[in-house]
């Protein structure tokens, strides 16, 4: 079977359907080579820059992507992790409020060529809250956003700098992504809402 055709596993979480396998393990890797040539080349090298994955797939891809990096430029590149949780603007705002506890991200961010990581961009919500916990933490010279998927049905202003695809999809599709890493797997499927 071939990566775009339909698969007939069983899918992955209730009351969804997979419809396409969009992306294999292979093309993931791939992907990401390409991505970290893009990385080099827009920050001409790696020497001020450093990688923030979204938890929870995104930061695997920082990983990744800091590994490629480096291999490349032969020079370390600081990765860390960004936990947005607290920072949504759609949590429910009855009951008991949340407290925020801050997280480090592991290094400092002050100054530096950020790059945000995450494996969805759908209506930048989940963006525009890792910018409000990214500030938290530091002043950053410049950040880019860099996403796996980028779906579209943005309801915020929100643009990726670098996007391993595009795939337009509605509004009844998820795009699930899985890594080895959170998921024992690796791949992109394309499933839809079931009634």
């Amino acid at each position: 079977m071939n990566d775009t055709e339909a698969t007939t596993k069983a899918p992955a979480k209730p009351g969804l359907r997979e419809k396409i396998r969009l992306m294999s393990a292979s093309e993931i890797e791939r992907t990401l080579v390409r991505l970290a040539h893009e990385i080099v080349e827009k920050n001409d090298g790696c020497a001020n820059l450093g990688l923030v994955g979204i938890k929870r797939r995104g930061v695997p891809l920082a990983q990744r992507l800091g590994k490629l990096i480096s291999g490349i430029e032969r020079c370390p590149v600081d990765t860390g992790v960004l936990d947005i949780h607290l920072y949504r603007d759609d949590l429910t705002t009855t009951g008991p409020r949340p407290t925020v506890v801050e997280g480090e991200i592991g290094f400092d961010i002050t100054g530096r060529d950020i790059i945000l990581m995450d494996d969805v961009l759908y209506t930048g919500r989940t963006v525009r809250a890792a910018m409000d916990a990214l500030f938290a933490h530091g002043r950053p010279k410049s950040v880019q956003l860099l996403v796996l998927i980028d779906r579209g049905h943005r309801e915020l202003p929100i643009q990726a700098t670098f996007t391993g695809r595009t795939i337009p999809t509605s509004r009844r599709e998820i795009i699930e992504v899985m890594l080895n890493e959170i998921d024992g797997q690796e791949q992109v499927l394309l499933a839809e809402h079931v009634d």
